[in-house]
């Protein structure tokens, strides 16, 4: 194919290309660079404070008490996560966010001062165990606070670009400390250094306030407490598969943060054994610069394309695997080797810590906040709050105490050259536990997703048969609603026909008239059965005149049908005039069907002067009992009369009479039942029970363009319902050769069929290859939605253009049209997706794109992420996106789907681009919609583009009356000649829009 007009794709400005490097969108800079910023200033003070208060630490209490540290920051980040979590329910989000970090540095600038102005030893080593303490809850306090801001202010899709580039601040912190640091202690002390970072921090968080201003309607106005009413009741909706997530998510961070303790310990441990204070403090800064050059890039540059490509849960998975598992074996390989023994332990801790934070402050923090998105907006920053901060704050105490039983254990045990081992050892359990974790949160991530989108639909699969059985009988003895019982026993021969009459049976003496009616109708369908005669028996032992007239039909049907030997004598006494007509007509029918002469004679006489009987209830009687025999030829001269009766009722009977019977004759008769309204529910079921009799007449109406496309709809619909392995091959065949409504009908009608089997028979008639074909067919149609849509902007360019109103007019029209079928192939691609994907998912998913709402549709492409399973995935996540027409088209090239053209050259004019490609999308006729098509010709003719002849002829003959008036009005104007030929033939198309067009032309050449 031919696309026009790319040279968007190589004039991009500076900014565009960096946007496009590091994975941002317009939309989303000013939001992602502030946050940056703020994250970038506070973690600035916050490393330098940290490494200060680690040297001081360390210099005083050694390596060998940091399990205190963790034992006591469990303690304290409990109490201030808590803390936290109640500021929210009795202050406004955005207040909270915001005084937080200040209130929690004033405490550490206070104990700088008060370390300062004591001389008392042990008072100071209080001190600074209480400083590095409170460094490390300061760590979890903004960490947490990050996060729950990038939650209020970014969708479930933009977290996962915009997060990597906002917590590489902490990586751009670490590189700017690291090599900063080791000259600030050469020009000041320790304590002045942790006084300057208090500063920086202040200085961040005043950052933090000019966001939260700017973006304040993105919070809250509410405390968490007063959450209205409805949404709590939604939220108990949730409340059973939302712990479960949370409870996973709580272990998930616990065992991260577990695993990163153990990895500091043993990394600080070692470094206390190789340098004194000073030059520790040095190489922190350094390691921390090293480390964070190397995180910085893979932040900016792979991590968001890294989460988009392969998910948020690989890319999580990537440390413990790494670090618990790789690492640790290389490790004790290179042990082995006694050239390398000495400084194995210490660099191969170096290489653990160094890919620890690599791993931890790219890829986990850039997915941590998306696993909160799941939850409910109004308690998300809540739950956040309890499960982040208070998982690392226990786990913290737990790995303390951990560590201390460790130590013991093996100064107790362990021989002095392994016991280095034992805590990678526990490194890498701690690790397969996380993998486990990461699994299960991965299984529930997308089933929470659904319901909190409020939707989903529960399958009959997942419901036991002889469990719903049971249920049935609950429902029908039990005192409730009639419409609800009756809908138990539809349901009921839904699933299992055949076991039907053996829970409906022995109910049927306890039932109302009006269930025993349906029970009975039920049992029929699945067949006469002598096993329940003594159950059916009984309600023929009562006065028909006192009973129900339609049960005793039923019944007396049923008993004769049963009975291999009747008593045909019985049935005559039910022709006399005293008893309902019903019953009557049914005696007369069962008697025609196997009577003697004598009685089949005078069945017939009863059964003709019913349906000629002035009474419509006699009428209908008389079809319905009809049904069960036409072997006699007069009584079939009464059909065209009664398919013309006054009564809407008798003539749905005789549609359902024609079905029963088998009339060939009148098949086209239920076809055209179709048509109405009033009769399309009869003729639909009728058409069903021919099943594959009826095939070939309902393609034919299917696949004929010239019918309404509510007909053609329902006839697809129809053949869904019949079942057969025809019918389902035949809907997979047009699948392949339709477009547009068509396919759009037989796909619904193919996933009405997956959803009653109730298994992947049908998916195998079309594999998934076949499937993704079909995908990238509709895509290829897009990509020439969008270049023709692009193309056509160049008409502001055109000479004169604002002087032709008309043209103008038309050709936004024309873009409109083409924008509106791009919604049409968007819904064809998500029905695609239904046939190989849970349809609750993707419809959960389509219910949310719909949306106007940014986080609705954000949640949608979500679902669809963590669903599909197509190499094509990434494709169809930014063509259903709400981006520009030039964006999706440049993925389409990019993908192969849609070629790249040659650039047009200078003396290439607009106008002609224009004229080029409206004569391809008219070439494209039967892929458009009518209204599209027909703005096409409009256009062409406002513009004086020339159409061929052909494609004139074709869309003359086209079945819609405004697209056959589109294409006379451009003949009119281009072609005089040619219309007054053509006129004669078209003054008798039934349309009347092309017939008043017609008439007046004709006037106008007399």
């Amino acid at each position: 194919m031919e696309l026009k007009n790319h040279g968007f794709t190589a004039n991009r400005g500076i900014l565009a290309r960096l946007l496009q490097w590091v994975n941002l969108r317009p939309e989303e800079v000013e939001r992602t660079w502030m946050m940056f910023a703020f994250y970038t200033v506070v973690a600035v003070g916050l490393r330098w404070a940290e490494d200060s208060t680690v040297a001081l630490f360390l210099d005083q209490y050694g390596a060998g008490q940091l399990p205190w540290i963790y034992i006591a920051s469990a303690a304290l980040g409990a109490g201030l996560v808590g803390l936290f979590s109640w500021f929210q329910r009795i202050f406004p989000l955005r207040w909270v966010i915001v005084a937080i970090v200040p209130c929690m540095i004033v405490p550490l600038f206070l104990l700088v001062l008060l370390r300062w102005g004591i001389s008392v030893p042990s008072v100071a080593m209080v001190i600074i165990f209480v400083l590095r303490l409170w460094v490390d809850a300061c760590y979890v306090v903004n960490d947490l606070n990050t996060s729950i801001v990038a939650n209020q202010l970014f969708n479930i899709r933009e977290i996962k670009r915009t997060y990597p580039l906002v917590s590489s601040g902490l990586l751009v912190a670490d590189v700017i400390s690291g090599f900063s640091l080791p000259w600030l202690v050469k020009v000041m002390t320790l304590n002045q250094v942790i006084m300057i970072a208090c500063l920086v921090v202040l200085c961040g968080s005043g950052i933090l306030f000019l966001l939260t201003y700017k973006y304040r309607g993105s919070f809250p106005s509410s405390p968490q407490r007063d959450i209205p009413e409805e949404q709590g009741t939604r939220h108990r909706r949730l409340q059973t598969p939302l712990k479960r997530y949370v409870w996973y998510l709580f272990i998930f961070v616990a065992l991260l943060q577990v695993m990163g303790l153990l990895i500091d310990f043993q990394y600080l441990r070692e470094l206390n054994a190789n340098f004194g204070n000073q030059d520790l403090a040095s190489f922190l800064g350094l390691f921390g610069g090293i480390v964070g050059l190397c995180e910085l890039f893979t932040q900016w540059f792979v991590s968001s394309r890294l989460i988009e490509k392969i998910g948020v849960f690989s890319t999580a998975a990537l440390l413990p695997i790494t670090v618990g598992f790789l690492l640790p074996s290389a490790i004790a390989l290179l042990s082995f080797f006694p050239s390398l023994q000495s400084q194995t332990v210490f660099w191969g801790l170096v290489s653990l810590k160094f890919c620890d934070e690599l791993l931890r402050y790219t890829f986990v923090v850039s997915s941590g906040p998306v696993l909160y998105q799941p939850i409910p907006e109004e308690i998300r920053s809540w739950i956040q709050t309890l499960s982040g901060g208070t998982a690392e704050a226990i786990s913290s105490g737990l790995t303390g105490l951990t560590i201390f039983a460790t130590l013991w254990f093996i100064e107790q045990y362990v021989p002095v050259s392994l016991q280095k081992w034992v805590f990678v050892g526990e490194t890498v359990i701690i690790a397969a536990s996380c993998l486990k974790v990461v699994w299960e949160l991965r299984s529930r991530y997308v089933d929470l997703l659904v319901l909190s989108a409020e939707r989903g639909e529960v399958s009959a699969a997942t419901v036991g048969l002889r469990v719903f059985q049971q249920g049935v009988v609950k429902a029908l003895v039990e005192t409730g609603n009639a419409a609800d019982k009756g809908a138990c026993v539809e349901l009921l021969a839904q699933i299992d026909l055949q076991g039907a009459a053996e829970v409906l049976a022995p109910l049927l003496g306890q039932l109302p008239p009006d269930l025993q009616s349906k029970s009975l109708e039920v049992m029929l369908l699945a067949g006469a059965n002598p096993a329940y005669l003594n159950a059916v028996t009984p309600l023929l032992e009562q006065s028909p005149e006192t009973f129900a007239p339609d049960v005793f039909a039923l019944a007396l049907r049923y008993v004769w049908l049963a009975n291999n030997n009747p008593d045909l004598s019985l049935l005559e006494k039910y022709l006399h005039p005293q008893h309902h007509s019903l019953i009557r007509a049914t005696a007369a029918a069962l008697l025609l069907r196997q009577g003697t002469k004598d009685q089949r004679v005078a069945a017939s006489t009863i059964l003709r002067e019913m349906l000629t009987d002035s009474q419509e209830q006699e009428r209908i009687n008389a079809v319905k009992a009809f049904r069960e025999s036409v072997d006699l030829q007069e009584l079939r001269v009464h059909i065209p009369n009664l398919l013309t009766d006054k009564s809407l009722r008798v003539r749905c009977a005789v549609l359902e009479m024609i079905a029963a019977t088998r009339l060939e004759e009148y098949y086209p008769t239920l076809l055209a039942a179709l048509s109405y309204k009033s009769t399309r529910t009869t003729a639909i079921h009728s058409l069903v029970k021919l099943e594959n009799d009826g095939l070939h007449l309902l393609l034919q109406l299917g696949t004929n363009i010239y019918k309404p496309d509510v007909v053609r709809m329902h006839a697809w619909r129809t053949i869904a319902q019949i079942g057969t392995v025809e019918a389902q091959e035949s809907l997979w065949v047009n699948l392949e050769t339709s477009w547009g409504s068509t396919r759009e009908s037989i796909l619904r009608s193919l996933i009405k069929i997956n959803q009653q089997s109730e298994n992947q028979n049908v998916i195998h008639r079309l594999d998934e290859t076949r499937i993704e074909a079909l995908i990238k067919e509709e895509l290829r149609f897009l990509g020439e939605i969008y270049a023709a849509y692009i193309d056509l902007q160049m008409i502001h360019s055109l000479d004169n253009h604002h002087n032709n109103d008309r043209l103008m007019a038309i050709g936004e029209l024309l873009q409109k049209s083409l924008l509106e079928g791009e919604i049409d192939v968007k819904d064809r691609l998500l029905l695609l997706l239904k046939l190989l994907y849970s349809p609750a998912k993707i419809q959960a998913a389509a219910l949310n794109l719909q949306s106007e709402s940014v986080v609705s549709l954000a949640r949608g492409l979500e679902i669809l992420d963590h669903t599909i399973k197509l190499s094509s995935k990434l494709l169809l996540l930014q063509i259903l996106d709400r981006r520009p027409p030039q964006e999706k088209l440049q993925r389409l090239i990019e993908n192969g789907i849609v070629e790249r053209e040659k650039i047009p050259g200078s003396n290439e004019k607009e106008d002609t681009i224009i004229a080029n490609r409206l004569r391809k999308l008219i070439s494209l006729g039967n892929l458009l919609s009518d209204w599209c098509l027909a703005c096409c010709f409009h256009f062409a003719q406002a513009a004086h583009i020339r159409v061929s002849s052909d494609e004139i002829l074709v869309t003359l003959r086209h079945p819609t009356g405004f697209v056959r008036e589109a294409a006379i009005s451009y003949l009119s104007v281009v072609s005089g000649r040619v219309v007054q030929e053509i006129l004669p033939y078209l003054k008798t198309d039934p349309h009347p829009l092309v017939a008043a067009q017609v008439e007046e032309l004709m006037k106008k050449s007399v």
